[in-house]
């Protein structure tokens, strides 16, 4: 179903963001797209996305990040990085765009945030489960920020591991040994359905709401990422042995009933 042309903004054209763009190009949207890299800026231009060079790390120009905000949605789709030292800058930048956008003319906000948020609490977790929120994440602290705004209806959508594309996930533990924690589930949900389920948040406009998003099943890592490695002829890892394993296991009933949806990959063993 082509769309009128409503204003979508997209903070972070990477292997989410960027397919995400193409697709609701194809629906009729306006996208405009941000990367932090120069060089990318022509593919954006090529993919006809409105190419944006932001970086909330550095002082970007400010009549740039206005004129990308002058949308009717925007979707934040930049992870923290996770490497030492990284985590502290995510929630300053989180802070900045969200000073910016209280003068823009942004009405939806959708962010994209993990079931990193999460603790291991050995059992299903929902939205609803407080208690087995880590609230001291950046992430978290960041949701919290945004959902803050009278001036924006908010979805906070958070996202299981993520699969698809060019992240085969026979590649991320093939040939490893001592794999910790082989009986844990995985919480996982492929590229489609991501970009699947944001289409679709967007359309029906279902905002000031928090989604868990993961796959169905949830086999144990040791199933998963053992048949992953063989699709792609790696050798598998070679797990250690787990006496308590460490999980959770996410819980998606609230966006599949919300939204009528229903998942093109509800099994991770059919990722590949």
């Amino acid at each position: 179903m082509k769309n009128s042309g409503a204003r979508v903004s997209i903070l972070g054209c990477g292997w989410l963001g960027l397919p995400l763009a193409e697709h609701l190009i194809n629906l009729g949207y306006q996208v405009a797209g941000s990367t932090t890299t120069p060089e990318k800026l022509e593919t954006l231009r090529q993919k006809q996305i409105q190419p944006y060079l932001i970086n909330l790390v550095e002082e970007s120009s400010t009549a740039d990040l206005t004129s990308f905000l002058n949308s009717d949605y925007l979707i934040i789709s930049f992870p923290p990085r996770l490497r030492a030292g990284h985590e502290k800058f995510y929630l300053p930048q989180i802070q900045r765009l969200y000073q910016a956008m209280q003068t823009s003319s942004v009405q939806y906000v959708l962010f994209v945030s993990s079931t990193s948020v999460y603790h291991d609490v050995n059992r299903v977790v929902t939205e609803e489960d407080l208690e087995a929120l880590d609230t001291e994440s950046p992430l978290y602290q960041a949701e919290k920020l945004l959902k803050q705004s009278t001036q924006h209806a908010t979805t906070i959508l958070r996202f299981g591991g993520l699969v698809g594309g060019n992240r085969h996930p026979g590649r991320f533990l093939a040939g490893k040994t001592g794999v910790a924690q082989p009986e844990s589930p995985v919480n996982l949900i492929h590229l489609s359905d991501c970009i699947g389920l944001i289409t679709q948040i967007i359309a029906q406009k279902t905002f000031n709401d928090t989604f868990n998003a993961a796959a169905d099943q949830h086999p144990t890592r040791q199933q998963f990422y053992t048949a992953a490695a063989r699709a792609l002829q790696l050798e598998p890892p070679q797990f250690a042995s787990s006496v308590n394993p460490a999980f959770k296991i996410i819980c998606n009933a609230k966006i599949k009933s919300r939204l009528t949806f229903e998942f093109i990959y509800p099994d991770p063993m059919f990722f590949f």
